[in-house]
């Protein structure tokens, strides 16, 4: 119960319990006037509306994350559950392989052996150090990516799958537009700081982005499965194609060993971005992911440890599941000059019945917090003009969640009915005085 104090007048906001209600009722037995709910008063509702608020927000700055941009989302409606500048574009680094992996994985072949080129086995540290003409297994080389973030391998997948760097550019910027995420734009599949000279557009992305994009390849990928197996593994070993050379890889994703609900993560750094990081958390059903770019640079790479902990925290203790369907009668609705379906008669009214096309849906989850409000609104047209046909939309129900719309489902007629046209009624009266 919240109690504001106003010239000696209490303002009772909220009874929870039976034993507020005795007290209230005391209250009103024995200072009667002295007690009014709190709907009397704007001030008293605007007062708790702007604590609830600030309490809200304060949670949140409580956070202090060291990171200039990141997002905690729910990665299975896509909401970004809390964020710092989200939507500030900036370099991405090593965090760009997970897109590289999840490409290789839909569209190429993992038992393809592939060769290395001069331009692959040109690229910086950190690499595998392939050698020009070399030859190796795909899945293998997508293991030295993911887990040891080597840059020469993301060039040798790349060329393999998208024919060039450029080309593979190409499909993952497409990918990602697919995805939903436009303020991304993928120039290598390394990571690596690069500009286009033509258009002066950098290889970035913002912490919304980068944590739509986990949350594709851990929930919604058609690879999700090989994505997490890979990124969860440990160690691997492998030898080139040839069976010349022989590599063992360690994974360095850290925060899989730091907390059990762990499910993939992938790090990242260059002079540009900073440190960076983008990983998923899975605890009682619930699947986050988190975006933080320009975490620290160096001395300070356990930075994004501390805020991928913070997050992970935050939303595992205020996030759960809550089934916000709401089960929806059938209507029934006048229709103007149409034929009565169950007489036939041409002085009867008519009327059509309407349903709620959900699908067959008779749950929904949502990952909601205590603060968040549902609202479901339903608009039906009153009366309809005949012709109408079955199936047709004459209405919707929408669920709204803190005012902004998150599922709609069509309200749609049961049958048809037709129109009482002048032949139809000269019919109607043939069949009558002429049987």
């Amino acid at each position: 119960m919240r109690i504001f104090s106003k010239n000696n007048v209490f303002i009772i906001k909220r009874i929870t319990c039976k034993a507020t209600a005795i007290l209230l009722a005391a209250a009103l037995f024995c200072c009667p006037g002295s007690v009014v709910l709190a709907e009397d008063y704007s001030w008293a509702e605007e007062a708790y509306l702007q604590e609830e608020e600030t309490q809200s927000q304060k949670e949140k700055d409580e956070l202090q994350l060291y990171a200039q941009s990141a997002v905690l989302m729910d990665a299975d409606s896509g909401r970004v559950l809390y964020g710092k500048n989200e939507k500030d574009i900036l370099p991405m680094a090593s965090t760009t392989k997970i897109m590289t992996c999840i490409l290789a994985l839909e569209y190429g072949n993992p038992d393809q052996i592939v060769e290395v080129s001069s331009y692959a086995a040109s690229m910086p540290k950190v690499k595998l150090y392939v050698k020009q003409g070399e030859r190796y297994r795909l899945e293998d080389l997508l293991y030295s990516l993911m887990l040891e973030s080597h840059n020469d391998s993301a060039v040798v997948i790349a060329e393999a799958v998208g024919g060039s760097v450029e080309g593979f550019a190409s499909m993952m910027n497409q990918k990602a537009r697919d995805i939903g995420c436009y303020d991304t734009y993928f120039i290598t599949p390394n990571g690596l700081d690069a500009v286009v000279n033509d258009n002066g557009k950098i290889h970035s992305t913002t912490a919304r982005d980068l944590a739509k994009i986990m949350a594709y390849c851990v929930t919604d990928s058609s690879a999700k499965d090989k994505f997490l197996e890979i990124t969860q593994t440990t160690g691997y070993d492998f030898t080139d194609a040839d069976g010349k050379r022989s590599f063992h890889c360690n994974n360095h994703n850290a925060f899989l060993g730091m907390m059990d609900e762990a499910l993939s993560g992938k790090t990242g750094f260059t002079n540009n971005a900073g440190y960076c990081y983008v990983g998923a958390i899975e605890s009682e059903g619930r699947i986050f992911t988190v975006a933080l770019l320009a975490c620290g640079w160096p001395n300070n790479r356990n930075y994004k440890w501390s805020d991928m902990k913070k997050l992970s925290a935050y939303g595992m203790e205020n996030y759960q599941y809550r089934d916000i369907y709401e089960e929806q009668k059938s209507h029934t609705i006048q229709v103007r000059n149409g034929i009565d379906n169950q007489s036939a008669a041409p002085y009867s009214e008519a009327f059509v019945t309407a349903h709620v096309d959900d699908h067959g849906e008779k749950s929904i989850l949502y990952l909601l917090s205590g603060e968040d409000e549902i609202e479901v609104r339903t608009q039906i047209k009153e009366v309809l003009q005949a012709p109408v046909a079955k199936n047709e939309e004459i209405g919707t129900v929408c669920y709204y969640l803190n005012g902004e719309l998150i599922r709609r489902y069509p309200v749609v007629t049961s049958e048809a009915v037709n129109e009482r046209t002048y032949g139809w009624i000269c019919s109607y009266l043939l069949k009558i005085f002429l049987p």
